[in-house]
């Protein structure tokens, strides 16, 4: 039996014992709305499959004894979640609950998609081999992150500038290589999950999160549901038209918050203001920190167009909380002010009462956020 077979209530208590677990009966039904026999009715054939376990008691007693807790089984279930980059693959296995069991990095030699799947697929081999000794158990399935425009639903890629892919089943590819369930989601709103499952999103109504990095990314959550969008395309806040350039983004056009904000972009303009081609972005970052006033506006710009970009969020879908995440965020401080100012004074009303957080979060757990999307069609397959 899979948890695809339970009925909705079913996944509805599973979700909420991931996302607030342990808890009690009582508070299961508080949370969910369910009553006593129902939470009761829905539990026990997960109790018995082994997909939940009763634990210790609670302080709480129910009719003057304590009450039981209950809690996902992570031992239950395997996933591996890999993130794919322009030059390595960056992978995590996980439990059902996606506590990470072990990691790996492969270098990519080549973008060529053929290489790129088999070299998933040693991947996936190595990871379970590394946690075979002390998690035994069957791989459940395997959840792929990538940049772009990627369809969930259809397990395609349909276009990712920096691999340079178009229209590709990467889903059925993978699947077929390692003959195991396998879900492709763009990145960033697979590491929406990660931080709606485990991470400072949890337990929020409403929550965004901006990436700093090659791209400029956005994943949004609303009433613990992350926003895939009908087509596959939502919070690609990287492509919001700024003006105020003639720098061409990526995605051809001209003005994109991507085409003055991302690493390469502020590479390219560091390169101009300074007269030198070589300058890299870690010389660039030197430059501005040394107080170089061409570098450092450099910067500012780049902190201005992702002010607006941080207040259009706030704006449009009012959350509780703004993420910054991404590898930009190493050089957050470069352009902190000049992201908060643009946020304040764009900000309509009270959406600049957001709490933006800054939070550096390394690949693993962009990776760990393909486990748990993985996981989450487990409980919760799309229809």
């Amino acid at each position: 039996m899979t948890l695809a077979d339970q009925p909705p209530a079913a996944s509805l208590l599973f979700q909420t014992l991931l996302a607030h677990g342990p808890l009690t009966r009582a508070e299961v039904g508080r949370r969910t709305g369910l009553s006593p026999g129902a939470v009761t009715k829905v539990a026990t054939p997960l109790l018995t499959d082994g997909w939940i376990t009763e634990l210790g008691r609670s302080t709480e007693r129910t009719q003057g004894r304590p009450a039981t807790l209950m809690a996902v089984r992570g031992e239950r279930a395997r996933f591996v979640g890999i993130k794919i980059t322009g030059d390595e693959l960056i992978g995590v296995l996980a439990d059902l609950t996606a506590r990470p069991l072990a990691t790996a990095r492969s270098a990519l030699g080549s973008r060529d998609v053929g290489t790129v799947v088999l070299a998933v697929a040693r991947l996936v081999e190595q990871l379970n081999a590394k946690a075979r000794p002390y998690a035994p158990g069957a791989l459940h399935g395997i959840g792929v992150t990538i940049s772009g425009d990627v369809d969930g639903h259809t397990g395609t890629v349909q276009y990712s500038p920096f691999l340079n892919w178009r229209r590709v089943p990467l889903a059925q590819l993978i699947r077929t290589a390692t003959e195991l369930p396998t879900v492709i989601e763009n990145d960033v709103r697979a590491l929406t999950v990660a931080e709606q499952w485990f991470g400072v999103g949890a337990g929020l109504s409403s929550f965004a999160l901006v990436t700093v990095g090659a791209g400029i990314g956005c994943g949004i959550s609303i009433g613990g549901r992350v926003v895939s969008g009908a087509h596959g395309v939502s919070g690609e806040v990287g492509h919001l038209p700024v003006g105020g350039t003639d720098r061409v983004c990526t995605c051809g056009n001209t003005g994109c918050v991507e085409a003055v904000a991302s690493t390469q972009a502020i590479t390219e303009q560091a390169r101009q203001a300074t007269g030198d081609p070589d300058l890299t972005m870690d010389g660039a970052v030197r430059l501005a920190h040394a107080g170089n006033d061409a570098v450092r506006a450099v910067f500012a710009r780049a902190g201005h167009a992702l002010g607006l970009a941080i207040a259009s969020v706030a704006n449009l879908i009012g959350p509780e909380r703004i993420i910054i995440s991404g590898e930009g965020v190493a050089t957050y401080d470069l352009y902190e002010d000049q992201i908060r100012a643009t946020f304040a004074a764009r900000a309509f009303g009270a959406a600049a009462d957001c709490d933006l957080v800054v939070r550096p979060l390394p690949f693993e757990e962009w990776a760990r956020g393909g486990a748990a999307i993985a996981a989450q069609h487990v409980f919760a397959p799309v229809k």
